[in-house]
């Protein structure tokens, strides 16, 4: 039998057992409820972070070691067409072609060695076959034990972003290039101008000593000579004045016609044989505000080159017409605001030039011909008359294909019969998702060209040469073509020959920098094809568009 502190004692000890014991419970039920709130905290922070993936505007892409696609949110689906269900489980050189798929292996090959988070920018392809320049950063996933197991990749289109920046560059480029022709022609001009004074005083003694020289025959024929090369170059300077705006004009009303017939009745005496010369006039008078012996410089001058650069023969031809710019052309010296303009057209079949060449073709004394046949003041002449008169110059060449210049002149303010035929300001008809296969050897102007038809409202397939063209055709059906006419590898006229062997009714529309006149009268394209000439206004390829597609023509006439 238990005595009294006995039984306290074991009582005391049953209350701490009890005491623990209930601690132990409510800290383990504490615990539980703890381990319950962190999971469903970290569950809800694993939600948002799907849902921020899974919403971004940007790509995020997962992939195993293998390059296997293992993970694909909503901007990825927004950016490459394809949807989760179509790509996961396939690997991601679909995203690309044979030189980016070797550009893959080596970001991953790079990565696994050991580089973090490696950021780059490439081409990449939508499902379509459309282009679209994309900016990634790759990294490489490992799991809990430290192991990697795959790669992740946040992509962003950068489409837009590079398109501005090249804008950007060109028209900085363009503005660097207006202000050296200012330089260039403020130079030009002191130097004429001194070299004016001390030629009259060279004409002036020398017309002196020819006087004292009477009877001496000698002395009077040397002294002849000196005469002809100071003309010479009384000659070069007046061209210099002409290039900095210093000499004196009398400009008036001309029509553009005309003037281009004068010259055209003169080459035709002078030219030469070997040359095929073909004028093109406009169908309605062009009146233009300049000096009318200017007018036949600037023609001649170009004529002249032409001639040049055909020594074994060509053609040459002079076009008359108008022209609508948006004021937003990156290729014209200077720029013009948006407006109508009257332009002539100068284009040979002749040796072309390089785009080296071509940037520095208006800058006095430069000149690609031999020592001894040419100043190098010609085209810097053409140049100087051109924005004296307010206008502007875009020259468009290829080696071994040959030359366009045109030149763009604000029209006079005329009226009754004379004036001239107004722009079509309407807006173009809705593209209503209509497919075009775009096919431009000049990537930046195949993504101008794919922005506008873009924005139009058609859906644009891009190729930069024929081969390409021709895989996307047969891969994806199209309501038109647009191609560019010279093209390396193949030719846009041989494109759409191949083309319509399988779909002979599909319209095509043909660009060009070179003029319809000389493609024309050199058979390489037939008169009565579409055409658009390089360089066009959204406007302009909007509504010729509209032309070629036979619905959207009878719908919006």
């Amino acid at each position: 039998m238990t005595t009294v502190p006995e039984q306290l004692f074991l009582l005391g000890n049953l209350a701490i057992l009890l005491t623990y014991v209930v601690i132990t419970a409510v800290v383990a039920v504490w615990a539980v409820r703890r381990r319950g709130r962190l999971q469903d905290e970290a569950d809800a922070h694993r939600a948002t972070l799907r849902a921020v993936a899974e919403h971004t505007d940007d790509a995020i892409i997962g992939s195993d070691l293998d390059g296997v696609l293992t993970a694909w949110n909503r901007g990825a689906e927004q950016i490459f067409g394809w949807t989760a269900d179509e790509v996961v489980g396939r690997h991601a050189r679909i995203l690309t072609d044979e030189a980016g798929a070797a550009e893959q292996r080596d970001m991953m090959r790079r990565i696994r060695a050991g580089e973090k988070g490696v950021p780059y920018e490439t081409r990449r392809f939508r499902k379509d076959g459309t282009p679209v320049e994309a900016s990634f950063s790759v990294a490489l996933v490992r799991d809990r034990f430290g192991q990697p197991i795959g790669f992740s990749a946040v992509v962003r289109d950068i489409t837009a972003e590079k398109e501005a920046a090249e804008r950007q560059r060109a028209v900085e480029e363009r503005t660097h290039q207006a202000q050296r022709m200012e330089s260039l022609g403020k130079l030009a001009g002191g130097v004429a101008h001194d070299f004016n004074n001390i030629l009259a005083i060279i004409v002036n003694y020398t017309d002196f000593a020819a006087e004292e020289a009477a009877g001496n025959d000698a002395l009077t024929a040397d002294l002849r000579h000196v005469r002809n090369a100071a003309d010479r170059a009384i000659n070069l300077t007046r061209q210099l004045l002409t290039f900095t705006r210093g000499d004196t004009i009398q400009p008036r009303d001309v029509d553009l016609g005309a003037g281009l017939a004068e010259v055209h009745a003169m080459l035709g005496r002078t030219i030469g044989e070997h040359i095929n010369l073909i004028m093109v006039p406009s169908a309605a008078p062009v009146t233009v505000h300049v000096d009318p012996g200017q007018l036949q410089q600037v023609v001649l001058n170009l004529a002249i080159n032409a001639r040049d650069a055909m020594p074994d023969g060509g053609t040459l031809v002079l076009e008359a017409n108008t022209a609508d710019l948006d004021g937003g052309e990156l290729d014209m010296q200077p720029a013009l605001p948006a407006g109508t303009y009257a332009r002539l057209l100068v284009s040979d079949t002749g040796e072309g030039m390089t785009a080296d060449v071509a940037a520095h073709i208006f800058e006095p004394f430069y000149t690609t011909k031999p020592r001894g046949q040419g100043t190098g003041l010609g085209l810097s002449t053409v140049y100087g008359i051109v924005t004296e008169a307010g206008g502007s110059i875009n020259v468009y060449s290829e080696p071994g294909v040959g030359t366009t210049f045109r030149i763009y002149l604000p029209l006079a303010t005329v009226s009754g019969d004379g004036a001239a035929t107004l722009p079509r300001h309407d807006a173009p008809p809705p593209g209503d998702g209509r497919t075009i296969l775009v096919v431009e050897d000049e990537p930046a102007l195949a993504r101008v060209v794919t922005r506008i038809l873009t924005d139009g409202g058609y859906h644009v397939l891009t190729a930069t040469g024929g081969p390409q063209a021709l895989t996307l055709f047969h891969q994806h059906r199209c309501d038109a073509l647009l191609t560019d006419v010279i093209m390396p590898e193949m030719s846009g006229r041989r494109l759409a020959e191949l083309v319509h062997e399988s779909e002979p009714a599909l319209p095509v529309l043909y660009m060009s920098g070179y003029s319809n006149g000389l493609l024309g009268t050199t058979h390489v394209l037939d008169g009565d094809i579409a055409f658009i000439e390089k360089p066009f206004t959204a406007h302009d390829l909007l509504h010729k568009i509209a032309e070629v597609l036979p619905n959207l023509t009878r719908r919006y006439g």
